[in-house]
């Protein structure tokens, strides 16, 4: 089972997100995590790739303007993903992923 956290900037921005926009993106977490389990690669609707300009900074689309940034961290459990969420919201949120 991947596990996960996430950065003070990302529950920041996740308290100004819409109701509709929270939905959106646990929506897209299911889906993101049945493909991590997978170990397939990522579906194309959630468009996860990594950023340009940084090393290690990926991002995922979850709506039409709905982004997120992450992070791989230090494995947790042996054998599986660690996700260090950073950013989310708009497209915006590329200016400080």
């Amino acid at each position: 089972m991947p596990t996960y956290e996430t950065l003070r900037h990302f529950l920041r921005d996740w308290k100004g997100l819409t109701a509709e926009q929270k939905v959106a993106f646990l929506v897209a977490i299911a889906q993101f995590v049945a493909d991590l389990r997978a170990g397939t690669g990522f579906r194309r609707g959630l468009r996860v790739k990594k950023m340009q300009g940084y090393d290690d900074v990926w991002e995922m689309s979850w709506a039409p303007d709905g982004r997120a940034t992450f992070h791989y961290g230090p494995s947790v459990t042996d054998g599986e993903p660690h996700v260090v969420w950073r950013r989310i919201g708009t497209h915006s949120t590329f200016n400080r992923p």
